[in-house]
């Protein structure tokens, strides 16, 4: 009797890991694929709960609560086992992710919910002494705290999504086999044949694990992968062909090193040749080290503060010997400071002032990611910078999300200005084209006033520097200021932390163009 009871409280909290484990799988799946990540973890919570609640109902229905629960164990280590791996290899060759993941995700949530009903009522048909129901719900929500804690600071880490879909799908069978064992006076052969098979074929499947990354990777990437690694924050894909190499973060590509120096030349030489002063420069993001690498080809700056989120990304092109000579290897320049931080957290807790600062930062395509392109942010971000300081910010790209490009101008426009309390920063929008990335913009900002300083490049910069740009001329930067009537100005509104009306103009212009 004690050692069905024990197993059953055991069970409960393994079973609880697991299913905290299998929605967070579904929320980063859905980020990773389908963008938006607030969004896709609101929804994938939303189904996972109700389909929770659904299953907990229907529980009722089955007989034998024992019976029930193994087979309701086997099926969770075959649905929320393969729930990655049958969405990634559907994304790469059908390009499909929401019918398979949002029905697995459906199918994970009945099974899950009705887990602890039919644990209770296995508890009551034993005679449990001691049983209370609040007991099972304590273990149950210990188990969820347990594998919110290890998705990102263990399983992503070393294990990856695939790999950690499977181990877990093991871990429900396991469950399983050993609650077959516990109650074996009341299994049948049949739970033990199919759960043999089940089992085999999911350790199978976790041993081939890497091999199926793979194999999607490679139907996924054009090129050859030279490195594919999970991190708590982002998917992070380099891949090569010939001496082209291109970074892909999250299935997105963020540069190819074909044309890289078109966007970042565009990107710090404008606002550093607009700058009076370039001692000190804060970069926000561009942990690829490109954006700095141009920074340090002015040997007049002192010192440089990078921010980025993830400490990988970082190391990797500092140490990696191929991607650190993409950017001169200027993550290792001893004027460098490295700091891996959250660029709100970063700005808000700084009390360094900056004389240029650039904002090079994901696309605003989600609300984690449009607060760094607010009002707010950037009230917060001019505090940093000093009272002759410009600051630029990539923006996107003015034909395919037109509005969400002039929503960040105006949102710069309407920053609280503090040399001139009352008027916003003075801004200069504008853009280049990549071959990449199609037209993408840029918008210049200071506190002070922009448009009456004529900027001359490249005999603006200082010789040396100008020796070395590939991309722009004189001519180039003149005809970047200028939008044809498709890219032009239109009115929108400005970006704030209540309204984010830029992920809305982000969304609705690329799917405009491409969906």
């Amino acid at each position: 009797m004690r050692l069905r009871e024990t197993w059953l409280l055991v069970a409960t909290f393994l079973v609880a890991v697991a299913g905290l484990i299998y929605e967070l799988i579904a929320a980063t799946l859905s980020s990773y694929l389908l963008g938006d990540s607030v969004r896709q973890f609101s929804y994938v919570i939303g189904v996972f709960l109700s389909s929770m609640g659904l299953g907990a109902w229907l529980s009722r229905y089955v007989d034998r609560a024992m019976a029930g629960f193994v087979w309701a164990q086997i099926l969770l280590g075959v649905a929320g086992g393969f729930m990655a791996p049958a969405v990634f290899l559907s994304f790469a060759w059908m390009e499909s992710v929401s019918l398979p993941l949002y029905g697995l995700l459906v199918t994970v949530g009945l099974l899950s919910g009705m887990e602890i009903p039919l644990i209770a009522r296995v508890l009551k048909d034993i005679g449990a002494p001691e049983f209370r129901f609040e007991n099972v719900l304590s273990v149950d929500y210990i188990g969820a705290l347990v594998a919110s804690l290890a998705f990102p600071l263990l399983i992503i880490p070393h294990l990856g999504l695939m790999a950690g879909s499977l181990a877990f799908g093991t871990l429900n069978l396991g469950v399983a086999g050993l609650s077959l064992w516990v109650f074996r006076r009341d299994t049948s052969r049949a739970q033990v044949g199919v759960w043999a098979i089940a089992l085999l074929v999911t350790l199978l499947a976790l041993w081939q694990a890497e091999r199926l990354v793979s194999v999607t990777e490679s139907n996924l990437f054009e090129d050859d992968i030279i490195l594919s690694e999970a991190t708590p924050y982002q998917q992070i894909t380099v891949t090569r062909y010939r001496d082209r190499t291109r970074l892909f973060l999250d299935y997105s590509i963020q540069f190819d090193s074909l044309d890289e120096y078109r966007y970042h030349e565009s990107l710090v030489h404008p606002a550093m040749a607009l700058a009076p002063r370039r001692k000190s420069v804060l970069i926000l993001g561009g942990g690829d080290g490109m954006a700095l690498r141009e920074v340090l080809r002015w040997a007049e700056v002192d010192k440089v503060t990078l921010v980025d989120l993830d400490p990988r990304v970082t190391a990797l092109f500092r140490d990696h010997p191929d991607l650190s000579q993409l950017n001169s290897g200027s993550l290792s320049d001893p004027r460098v400071e490295i700091k891996n931080a959250d660029a709100w957290r970063f700005v808000d807790d700084s009390s360094a002032v900056y004389d240029v600062i650039f904002v090079d930062l994901p696309d605003p395509k989600n609300l984690a990611l449009s607060k760094l392109y607010s009002r707010q942010f950037y009230g917060a971000l001019v505090e940093r910078l000093s009272a002759q300081g410009v600051m630029v910010t990539q923006a996107g790209s003015p034909l395919f999300a037109r509005e969400a490009f002039w929503s960040i101008n105006a949102t710069l426009q309407s920053s609280r200005n503090p040399q001139a309390p009352g008027a916003g920063l003075a801004t200069l929008p504008y853009h280049a084209y990549l071959p990449s990335f199609g037209d993408w913009g840029f918008v210049l900002a200071s506190p002070q006033k922009l448009a009456s300083t004529r900027l001359d490049l490249p005999t603006g910069l200082p010789t040396d520097v100008a020796a070395q740009l590939k991309y722009i001329t004189p001519e180039v930067w003149q005809a970047a200021q200028v939008f044809d009537p498709q890219s032009g100005p239109v009115p929108v509104a400005v970006n704030t932390v209540q309204s984010h009306a830029l992920v809305g103009y982000y969304l609705d212009g690329w799917a405009r163009w491409f969906e």
